[in-house]
């Protein structure tokens, strides 16, 4: 192993853009799979493995719903979950703020209960036998309608009480073209009147105008991605003053073809004028690595120095949703680990 990868893997660390959907292996696809007695169209593991190098958006997102489709009792969310957080664990991952999206569920006849218990015991589970602290953030599907994330807010909020404990933030994914952070507006300041805190993917294959739409109309805390606003230099001005973080996802961004090569990854470039950035895995499973494998690329690619290594970890927990002294005793562990390495 490397200098650069053996930094790597012993940075402290935390997650802040990672579906749980996403985190789907093939193994475990096939397991539960059996369980239920479902036939997938692949012959093995293997086969579906070999079906992991998809060429394009439409066919991922073909994958990524045809193994949702296996997911269907608490249990199957619970393996799910508890899988990830192995992985991000063994990554040295010490927070994880973990993106799921009931209506793909619920639009299938499962239980919004079934999926929030099953995700949350094993969160829960985490915590106490892995050490990985973890919040979950709940996402509407942008190429739905406004009406149904009203309806999915409605049942998350039944649900919870309106307690933030389990479900503490709201965010948006899916299809981002044609489908602008407006159309959401006010199931966002419905959400932040509850108290949930708000984040959005834009910028990813949608323009800077879709950032700046998350940041006025829905009020976000943090972008997802948030690539392309450097198209527009007020834009970045403005991110960078106002100290908002992007998530950025780079073996995502290769494999979906937003960039055409990791060199191209505008991590560094805003960094340089002062945005602050995060390393995030997005759909580990299907795009090619977990946490460790996004930083050990973006450091191959854009030569980044082990300093800017530590201050992108420090930044991912500085921006994510924990409170000020969990924020501090986890940036300490980072400079800390820095200092003697």
């Amino acid at each position: 192993m490397g200098d650069m990868a053996a930094f790597i893997e012993g940075l402290p660390k935390a997650e802040l853009h990672v579906h749980i959907e996403g985190t789907f292996e093939p193994a475990l696809m096939f397991e539960i799979a059996g369980r239920h007695g479902i036939a997938l169209p692949y012959a093995s593991v293997a086969d579906l493995a070999a079906a992991y190098e998809f060429g394009n958006l439409q066919e991922f997102l073909d994958l990524y719903y045809q193994g949702m489709n296996v997911l269907i009792a608490e249990q199957d969310f619970y393996d799910l979950t508890w899988a990830y957080l192995q992985r991000a664990r063994a990554q040295n991952v010490l927070h994880a703020e973990i993106f799921f999206d009931p209506q793909a569920h619920t639009a299938r006849g499962v239980a919004f209960a079934t999926v929030l218990d099953g995700i949350s015991r094993a969160l829960d589970d985490g915590r106490q036998k892995l050490g990985i602290n973890s919040r979950l953030i709940m996402c509407f599907l942008r190429d739905k309608s406004a009406a149904e994330a009203e309806a999915t807010l409605d049942q998350a909020l039944v649900y919870t009480g309106g307690r933030t404990d389990r479900i503490i933030g709201v965010g948006l994914d899916s299809a981002e073209v044609g489908h602008p952070p407006v159309k959401f507006r006010d199931v966002f300041a419905r959400a932040r009147a509850a108290g949930l805190r708000a984040v959005a993917h834009a910028g990813e294959e949608g323009p800077a105008a879709y950032v700046r739409q998350a940041l006025d109309e829905l009020g976000v805390e943090r972008v997802d991605h948030g690539n392309r606003a450097l198209d527009d230099d007020a834009l970045v001005e403005r991110l960078a003053r106002e100290g908002i973080a992007l998530t950025m996802c780079p073996l995502s961004n290769l494999r979906l073809q937003v960039i055409g090569d990791m060199r191209q990854n505008p991590l560094r470039a805003l960094m340089e004028r002062g945005v602050r950035v995060t390393i995030n895995s997005d759909d580990p499973a299907y795009f090619g690595g977990y946490v460790n494998e996004n930083y050990l690329a973006v450091q191959e690619a854009l030569s980044l120095s082990k300093a800017e290594l530590t201050a992108i970890a420090r930044t991912s927990f500085a921006a994510s949703f924990l409170d000020r002294a969990e924020k501090d005793a986890f940036i300490a562990q980072v400079d800390a680990y820095a200092a003697a390495t």
